[in-house]
């Protein structure tokens, strides 16, 4: 069974002016994804900027979002390290505190062989009960996952999906032809959601969503209903906002833009800053052209 079927958020992290988390207002965003249909959350992720958060209050972030989601979608938690020990204790921490599935990303930096990351991964998997979910995204970690990986790694009992953002339809495919249809595969890319759903993907776990949530939602839910040119129209309304989006490092431009839209969801954490206000000006035109601002 999958562990959702749909659009799932890589929800931001909201902060203070200190980089602490905002609790009250992390309760804030989840009620709105899950009132706008939304159907997982995936908490710590790199839009979450786990990497600057510590093991402590990221598994506290995982903690707290079970509390508020409360069995009505289910929570991903964000678990990844380069470190394979670091991400065992990472991931059953994650476990402890309710966590429905684990997202893992590459061992970024390190740029671990096919091999390692064979190893790697059934490790992390072994050490835990809940589903894994891989992920690559090798333009950030520097690693790919090869099809044949993948493969290998769906042989894994609890490993039971990937969330690619490799942009390579030639190797999605080739994943999906060789691991079939229980393996699950989610869009890493906002702007390849319908082409990936094509493909056989279950969704995404989307940027997009944390700003259009009801419309990231429909995509998917419409063309899983066969309605394929409704989806597409979804898809190629928002390349704009999109391309916004991304048009600085995520997740500076989403946090931007929630807070354009008066949501105050605070700052990046440090290496991460405010967006240049040449960038900012595009997404504020994307979103009031998409009909987020006025």
């Amino acid at each position: 069974m999958s562990i959702f079927t749909g659009a799932g958020v890589a929800l931001v992290t909201p902060t203070y002016a200190d980089g602490s988390v905002n609790f009250d207002k992390l309760k804030e965003l989840i009620e709105f994804q899950i009132a706008n249909e939304t159907d997982a959350l995936i908490i710590c992720g790199t839009t979450g900027e786990a990497s600057t958060l510590s093991d402590e209050v990221q598994i506290e972030c995982v903690r707290f979002s079970k509390e508020v989601a409360n069995g009505r979608v289910p929570v991903i938690a964000g678990a990844g390290s380069n470190d394979t020990a670091h991400c065992i204790a990472l991931a059953q921490g994650c476990e402890k505190a309710g966590a429905d599935a684990v997202l893992l990303v590459t061992p970024y930096y390190n740029k671990a062989t096919q091999k390692g990351l064979i190893l790697h991964y059934t490790a992390v998997a072994n050490s835990i009960s809940i589903p894994v979910i891989l992920y690559n995204v090798p333009g950030r970690t520097g690693c790919n996952i090869a099809p044949k990986t993948v493969y290998e790694l769906s042989k894994v009992k609890n490993i039971v999906a990937i969330k690619e953002a490799s942009g390579n339809f030639s190797q999605i495919a080739e994943v999906a032809a060789l691991c079939g249809p229980d393996f699950d595969i989610y869009s890493g890319n906002d702007d390849q959601i319908v082409p990936m759903l094509a493909l056989g993907a279950k969704g995404v776990i989307s940027v997009l969503s944390n700003v259009a949530p009801r419309n990231t939602h429909d995509m998917v839910a419409k063309f899983m209903a066969g309605d394929v040119a409704g989806a597409a129209k979804l898809q190629l309304d928002a390349i704009e906002l999109i391309k916004a989006l991304f048009c600085e490092v995520n997740p500076i431009p989403v946090k931007a833009a929630l807070n354009l839209m008066g949501y105050e969801v605070g700052p990046c954490r440090l290496p991460l800053c405010d967006m240049e206000e040449k960038n900012l000006e595009t997404l504020r035109t994307a979103l009031k052209n998409y009909g987020l601002l006025k």
